[in-house]
């Protein structure tokens, strides 16, 4: 099991104002597995994201994450699971602007100690990254910072993939090659894949589909 969640919930705001975006949500992921998490904007897709990464905190509920209860575990600990099993893909970009195309790419691997020169190569080149590789980001367009984002989460061959739209500021040929990636990484090595979409034509091609509505998934 790669990902267990159980009875999630999750308000923002307090008293009288708040808003319950997550009321009970649960689900499994197994190796090797793909899902889609689709629901309309505003339905907490991207909630229940970060709540997977642990990057924010479940009000009730249990998110286990490679066998790691995520309450469990401080700031730290937390970000050393992320850093070395976890590859995120956000509609925030999170480039490094210090560091060009090649560092930005090379980053997450070095530190999941996971450097690869043979699926870098190959990333670089399924991407269309070659020409790019000594650019900084504020020299590329979104949808080129978008690839860049999305290699450097895929470089060192993590155990699970968290993407929120990333296919969303690609064209659709470049988004097909982006799903044929992730897809084969899982299929390489049983990762799994949690993908949040609004295309129904990319929801087909996973495994699995979870809608989210009224705080639940079905």
């Amino acid at each position: 099991m790669l990902l267990d969640v159980c009875r999630v919930e999750k308000s923002y705001g307090a008293g009288p104002e708040a808003v319950k975006v997550l009321n009970g949500v649960s689900f499994a992921m197994q190796a090797g597995e793909s899902m889609a998490l689709t629901g309309e904007s505003g339905s907490g897709k991207s909630t229940l994201l970060h709540l997977c990464a642990g990057l924010d905190r479940a009000d009730a509920g249990q998110v286990v994450l490679l066998g790691q209860e995520l309450a469990g575990l401080d700031d730290a600990a937390r970000a050393g699971l992320r850093r070395r099993h976890v590859g995120l893909v956000f509609q925030q970009f999170n480039l490094i602007p210090s560091l060009d195309v090649a560092a930005n790419l090379s980053f997450q691997a070095r530190l999941a100690g996971r450097d690869d020169a043979g699926w870098s190569a190959a990333l670089t080149e399924r991407l269309g990254l070659t020409s790019l590789m000594h650019r900084y980001p504020e020299q590329l367009s979104g949808g080129q910072q978008q690839r860049v984002a999305i290699g450097r989460a895929l470089a060192g061959r993590p155990e699970v993939i968290l993407a929120d739209e990333p296919t969303g500021n690609l064209d659709e040929a470049t988004g097909d090659a982006v799903m044929d990636l992730m897809l084969e990484l899982v299929r390489e090595t049983g990762a799994g894949l949690l993908m949040v979409t609004h295309s129904e034509r990319l929801a087909a091609r996973l495994s699995r589909r979870l809608h989210l509505s009224s705080g639940r998934v079905s």
